[in-house]
């Protein structure tokens, strides 16, 4: 087994290596004086497993290197090579829902599997119906494994889970099994890219402590804005979780100023050095994604992870 990162998650990959008990493969990134990206593998991977940690948020610069890194695994004659890739950005446009757009899912979907990935293992797509697109074995592992057993633990009192929006309602639905909770949903609109009205707050959330499920927090607007919905319609303490935290442009004002007690979500994405939040609170899910590291190399079945997702 041979785990090799990136520049875009380097302290996950490195807490993955851990859990796992092994060194963090020895590479080389580097820039040309006009950006273009140099990579090397520092070490002999013919014949070996090797795993490829490399989120793939913003810029597009950290996708062209899971590229380049692909790349030079298979031309390194590496036996197999999985892009285990914690954040799949680019999974927002997985549909052509207006005309003259790109689907730009199925597209990053195309570029892995050319530049050599033999299978990819990732956490929390934005849609599920992604994995169709890939013709190479996929994982596709759930926060909802951390994130239950961490409310759980909490023991939150009269709590209701809260879909921001109607694309997260099944994710919704599982946490309101699990922790015995009932179910409400936030009816809104988005008129246009990061931007999203509240129309309308589905269920009774009056009286209750309210947990609101989501996959990833961009600009925060759509949290936000229903948070202060259900906040109005008389929810007692409002906690947020999310898989991935981009958190672009003025996010973490947002949720300062809005009524989170809150936020919790995971490393898959670095917080950026300059976030200062009391409400924030980072969970990893190095043992989550280590775990199912060591289950596809061993060649062991990694469907006992998902039983927090039905």
């Amino acid at each position: 087994m041979k785990i090799f990162t990136g520049s875009s998650n380097p302290q996950l990959a490195a807490k993955i290596a851990a859990y796992l008990s092994v060194r963090l493969g020895d590479s080389e990134l580097k820039h040309f004086t006009d950006g273009e990206i140099w990579f090397k593998y520092n070490e002999n991977i013919r014949g070996c497993d090797v795993f490829l940690v490399q989120s793939t948020q913003p810029p597009a610069e950290h996708l062209m290197e899971l590229l380049i890194m692909l790349d030079a695994a298979k031309r390194s004659s590496a036996k197999r090579i999985t892009a285990v890739i914690p954040y799949f950005g680019y999974a927002r446009q997985d549909r052509k829902d207006r005309p003259r757009v790109a689907i730009t899912a199925k597209l990053v979907a195309d570029l892995l599997a050319t530049a050599g990935a033999d299978r990819v293992l990732t956490m929390d797509l934005h849609a599920a119906q992604i994995q169709g697109f890939f013709n190479i074995p996929f994982d596709h592992l759930y926060a909802s494994a951390i994130f239950i057993d961490f409310y759980e633990a909490k023991e939150i009192p009269d709590l209701a889970i809260v879909a921001p929006d109607i694309g997260s309602m099944k994710r919704a639905r599982a946490y309101s099994e699990f922790l015995g909770a009932s179910l409400a949903v936030v009816d809104k609109r988005r008129p246009s890219q990061n931007i999203s009205e509240v129309m309308n707050v589905i269920g009774d959330v009056k009286g209750k402590n309210v947990l609101m499920v989501d996959d990833l927090i961009d600009t925060g607007g759509s949290l936000t804005q229903a948070a202060e919905a259900v906040k109005k319609l008389g929810a007692k303490d409002i906690y947020a979780c999310c898989t991935h935290g981009v958190l672009s442009g003025n996010a973490v004002e947002k949720i300062e100023k809005s009524p989170i007690c809150e936020f919790v979500v995971t490393d898959t994405i670095p917080m950026k050095p300059n976030v200062k939040s009391d409400k924030i609170r980072i969970l990893t899910a190095s043992s989550l994604i280590g775990e199912s590291i060591r289950r596809i190399f061993n060649e062991e079945s990694i469907s006992s992870l998902f039983v927090n997702q039905r």
